[in-house]
């Protein structure tokens, strides 16, 4: 497989699910990639460290890249806002 079909190909999506600890930080999981679990202070920065750790173990496990929903034309996103 070629950079630019890795390129074209890598857009996939990854169900996270996150959780607030009782010391304040915000934690995060996912079934769709074994071994994904990401902490942060914020929930905007728990997602920004999932999204690193995940690009990271697809590379490392490139097998499961084939396990992940591609992203379609039109999905639905929740989008968080601090008030």
């Amino acid at each position: 497989m070629t950079n630019f079909e890795k390129t074209i190909f890598m857009e996939r999506l990854i169900n996270l699910h996150i959780e607030k600890l009782p010391e304040g930080y915000y934690l995060a999981t996912s079934d769709s990639i074994q071994g994904l679990i990401a902490q942060g202070r914020t929930i905007s920065e728990t997602i920004e460290i999932a999204k690193d750790v995940a690009k990271k173990l697809i590379e490392a496990h490139e097998d499961q890249i084939s396990q992940l929903a591609k992203v379609k034309d039109s999905f639905d996103y929740p989008l968080v806002i601090g008030v």
